[in-house]
């Protein structure tokens, strides 16, 4: 089923005017975002990105083009283009760089949707290599409120962190207590949403992931709830600053134009580790370390301590032979790929093998 709908999203692409490898890119980056456990920020958003792609909000084909080259100082434009291709092309560049150079900093900006940005962490990852990513998001309505706010005033803003090691470890969080697309899901799914994780447009307490999706919209609340939700504020702040200022696409305040896209600037930082202490050392002692964390007994005996990125990795192998999509995600992904050009029995035959 992963290769079916890699398939089937990288057709629907390729028929709004994007090239085999680009479609292919974005298909695998959002069908991996559904095998790591994240339906959120995979295959469900292709209604989304068609809709983006006939209203001019997203450009096929466009190529990164560098701002700046200083050696270990990247600044890069997406000329709205497809943000995973955009962002797993950047990356390509300064992972090259940051093995010869031992650190690089690189802004992303005007990227159309880069998607989960934990495959940017397994990317260096499988290069040996640290990164640090913050992400804000604009050319969008806010739907996430500051700490003690009762309206919105961000979006999701995600950090990522990844350090290699015998297990690896891979910090990817939205800075909200939900994604927008985790309350997408349950909106279609039928479900309530997590408690304290949404507030609806009066500022009150919700658990309707409706509230969502109907003007005037609530909001999404700072990760973190009403004893710490602080964290998660602040957390979204100093994405909002570093990733949209010093990565030169702006912020989500209101004098900057919202036509109503998803727009991501990125700013990402690449540590070649064995630059700052020995290989052996930097091995062992993340090995150490982790191991001393894991071994904690766990609360539930049913269920045993886990590193950041070890959940993603077992839910890789349990999907691995299918995807779950509820019934109104697929309907709602048929009508989109009927809305740029196939058919039916195309779709029938694509999802069959």
């Amino acid at each position: 089923m992963p290769d079916a709908l890699t398939a089937f999203v990288s057709r629907v692409l390729t028929h709004t005017g994007s090239s085999d490898y680009e479609a292919h890119t974005v298909a695998e980056h959002l069908v991996r975002a559904n095998l790591t456990g994240h339906d959120s920020h995979g295959v469900g958003l292709i209604p989304t990105y068609v809709k983006h792609i006939q209203a001019g909000l997203v450009k096929a084909n466009q190529p990164l083009k560098l701002v700046q080259d200083s050696g270990n100082i990247i600044s890069i434009d997406g000329g709205r283009g497809y943000g995973q291709r955009l962002a797993k092309e950047a990356m390509d560049m300064v992972l090259k760089r940051a093995k010869k150079i031992g650190l690089v900093a690189m802004t992303l900006r005007n990227a159309h949707h880069i998607g989960r940005v934990g495959t940017y962490g397994e990317q260096s990852l499988a290069a040996g290599l640290i990164s640090l990513h913050f992400v804000n998001v604009t050319d969008h309505p806010p739907i996430v409120a500051p700490f003690g706010g009762s309206d919105a005033r961000f979006v999701t803003n995600p950090v990522c962190i990844a350090i290699p090691g015998e297990t690896p470890v891979l910090l990817d969080m939205a800075t909200s207590a939900i994604a927008l697309g985790k309350a997408r899901v349950a909106k279609n799914q039928g479900v309530l949403a997590p408690e304290g994780a949404i507030i609806d447009r009066e500022g009150n307490p919700s658990r309707d992931p409706n509230v969502m999706f109907t003007e005037p919209m609530g909001a999404l609340l700072p990760f973190g709830g009403a004893l710490s939700g602080h964290k998660g504020y602040g957390l979204a702040l100093v994405c909002e600053l570093l990733a949209g200022v010093l990565g030169g696409g702006g912020t989500i305040q209101p004098t900057n134009p919202q036509a109503g896209g998803i727009i991501n600037s990125m700013l990402t930082i690449i540590l070649e580790p064995t630059r700052f202490v020995d290989e052996g050392f930097f091995a062992s002692e993340i090995a150490a370390m982790i191991d001393y964390a894991k071994a904690s007994p766990p609360q539930d005996p049913e269920k045993s301590v886990m590193v950041p990125g070890e959940p993603e990795k077992h839910s890789s192998q349990a999907r691995s032979k299918g995807i779950p999509l509820d019934a109104n995600t697929w309907q709602e992904m048929r009508a989109a790929a009927v809305n740029v050009g196939i058919g039916e029995a195309d779709i029938d035959a694509m999802m069959a093998g």
